[in-house]
């Protein structure tokens, strides 16, 4: 197979023959005048452990979403990560999940919506309190794991996390699946939507993440990765684990903070869009109108 090579962070990185030529995505990618936003979730070490890139992520992701300490994260993280958010310009966001730490958050949890919406309160006031103890202000929420995938399909779920952050400030954006319940609670709150979709995750055919149990669900190859976030900005689809081309039109991607080598992963993606000739920025803020 041939590849063909561009520089960044001073070494090569390269594509195939199976995506656009490079110059050719540029160009379209300026016509279109195409943006996204580049998120992980930060701040989820805790106590002795150490979890995440956050320090690396930081020079090249444009919004953060940080935990609070249900799922990782305790006050002292809390506090470092939102500096250090600070101090690299980068949107600082909240990443609530189910109070789980041994499980990372990312195991099923049946509490009540009024529950949901309690807890997630909570860790959003924590977040925003840091964040305005700093002198800045929170600008988006993301539900982390079982939380965020449970929401997306469960519309009583999605409610009352809606109504939380509706609760704390009115101005937040929701990230989000595209075509979600959650974004859906989300317009219905009144808040802004940013539909969140994953460059280093493998999809099922209807659009899902693929199971983390099974092979191949989390993809580290850095080629691979650049690839698909390219493809999935320009052409608005995804590749999906057997082959089937899934539409997926996103205004903000992922690179998993707790993924090994996720800093250098990020900084490949990020110079991959911005090579492409793709604005990588925060989104704005999108509503029920627009």
């Amino acid at each position: 197979m041939v590849r063909r090579g561009i520089a960044w962070c001073g070494a090569p990185l390269f594509c195939t023959d199976e995506i656009a030529e490079w110059h050719d995505v540029a160009a379209i990618s300026r016509q279109m005048a195409l943006s996204v936003d580049l998120n992980a979730d930060v701040g989820e070490s805790f106590g002795p452990f150490s979890i995440g890139c956050d320090a690396g992520l930081m020079t090249s992701i444009t919004s953060a979403s940080i935990a609070a300490g249900f799922h990782g994260g305790d006050p002292s993280v809390l506090r470092t990560t939102v500096r250090l958010a600070l101090d690299h310009g980068v949107a600082i966001g909240a990443h609530p999940g189910f109070p789980d730490l041994v499980g990372f958050g990312r195991r099923e949890m049946r509490l009540t919506p009024g529950d949901v919406e309690d807890l997630v309160l909570y860790q959003i006031a924590a977040v925003g309190g840091v964040a305005a103890a700093s002198g800045a202000k929170l600008s988006h929420v993301k539900p982390h794991g079982a939380l965020y995938n449970m929401a997306a399909r469960d519309e009583a779920l999605a409610a009352a996390i809606a109504r939380a952050c509706a609760a704390f400030d009115r101005s937040l954006v929701m990230f989000g699946p595209p075509g979600s319940c959650l974004l859906d609670a989300a317009r219905a709150a009144g808040l802004g939507i940013a539909a969140e979709g994953f460059a280093d995750r493998a999809y099922e055919p209807d659009g899902s993440l693929m199971a983390r149990s099974k092979t191949g669900s989390v993809i580290t190859d850095v080629p691979a990765v650049v690839s698909r976030a390219i493809r999935i900005v320009t052409e608005r689809a995804v590749v999906a684990g057997d082959g089937t081309r899934v539409p997926l039109e996103v205004d903000t991607l992922c690179i998993h903070g707790d993924t090994p080598g996720s800093d250098v992963l990020a900084a490949a993606v990020r110079s991959g869009l911005e090579q492409a000739g793709i604005l990588v920025a925060p989104p704005r803020r999108k509503n029920a109108e627009n």
